[in-house]
């Protein structure tokens, strides 16, 4: 029997916005570049750095926080709210990321920051973000537009590894990402809407998942992955998700999956990596053998790529893939944040 998702008319009609197409690009990310505008400064001691932003905004500071882990040698914060931790002062590097620019809580926060005299920088496509670097000189990328920011973490973390690497905190991480363009680009092909479903990762993700309330784990180094595809799910395929990440997970989550019979409607998503802890490789095994009967087998997810980065951007992609399949079993159009937006008018 002929998937739905192997219809190309299906396909056209239930995602007019074409953000399979935005997908399917994703990789051309990875050689953006990210010109720091204002990169001068006055080379004060950095002793912490702060990014501060919300939702797809925020995706890249939580992937580059584990990635650079071994390159950094003061503490990384990524902050999602209004409010920024007292500690921040002078010696802080404060970046604030909005892909619109005009999102509420990061504005406050960069705004915080300056009164306090930090070192700032700025990542936005436009609004008032880049109004304000503009006017006062922040060291700030500007990021192409038109595109949902969930979709953009690639673009963001170009931009991020641009101001660290401006402020001297690393160096040579641009061309990482950079000379993985070919392989993501190959890679995504393998996911492409005129692949069909008996060759297609991604749709046979999403076939396994419609219909069901999908729950992601990752380990240390996936955790943030995790949250990407959590994201994912809820903004493209309109679908509430859940995540947590090992080992915290047996410590809590892992007995509430034993009251109930295993017919839950759940998907259950483990993401592994071959570069994760030993003991949470085998916690990932163990856990899912001691819940044989308490919940849905997990479909474990191994990641491709021969080191770190290459393996978060790999999944990045195919989560906004795998979500937009089940957007298109679930009818509904997943460009579009109707809700999201209503809100922030409610607020204004």
């Amino acid at each position: 029997m002929t998937s739905v998702l192997d219809n190309v008319n299906i396909l056209k009609q239930k995602d007019p916005e074409g953000a399979l197409d935005v997908a399917a690009h994703q990789y051309q990310q990875a050689e953006f570049d990210a010109v720091v505008w204002h990169k001068e400064h006055d080379n004060r001691e950095l002793k912490n750095i702060v990014v501060t932003g919300m939702g797809g905004s925020a995706l890249s500071a939580l992937l580059a926080k584990v990635w650079l882990k071994e390159n950094l040698n003061i503490p990384f914060e990524v902050i999602r709210g209004y409010d920024l931790p007292a500690y921040v002062n002078r010696n802080t590097l404060v970046i604030a990321s909005s892909y619109s620019g005009n999102t509420e809580e990061t504005i406050s926060a960069l705004e915080q920051a300056e009164k306090v005299g930090a070192q700032l920088g700025v990542i936005a496509s436009g609004g008032k973000l880049i109004d304000i670097a503009c006017e006062f000189q922040i060291a700030h990328v500007s990021l192409p537009g038109g595109i949902q920011p969930r979709m953009t973490v690639l673009y963001g973390l170009r931009a991020l590894v641009a101001l660290l690497e401006n402020f001297g905190i690393i160096h040579k991480k641009l061309q990482e990402i950079e000379e993985l363009t070919g392989w993501l680009g190959r890679e995504s092909t393998r996911w492409a809407a005129d692949v069909g479903t008996e060759d297609n990762y991604a749709k046979q993700l999403a076939e396994h998942a419609v219909g069901k309330t999908p729950v992601i784990y990752g380990g240390a180094l996936t955790a943030p992955l995790a949250y990407k595809w959590k994201i994912s799910w809820n903004e493209n395929a309109k679908n509430v998700a859940f995540w947590n990440e090992y080992p915290e997970f047996n410590h809590n989550e892992f007995l509430g999956w034993t009251s109930h019979p295993v017919e839950k409607p759940f998907a259950i998503f483990d993401l592994r990596s071959s570069l994760e802890h030993p003991h949470i490789k085998k916690r990932f095994d163990i856990s899912d053998k001691l819940l044989s009967g308490k919940r849905p087998k997990a479909q474990s997810v191994e990641l491709h790529g021969k080191t770190l980065i290459a393996q978060l951007l790999w999944g990045s992609i195919l989560a906004d893939f795998v979500s937009i399949y089940v957007a298109i079993l679930n009818g509904v159009d997943p460009t579009p944040v109707a809700l999201i937006e209503k809100l922030k008018k409610e607020l204004a």
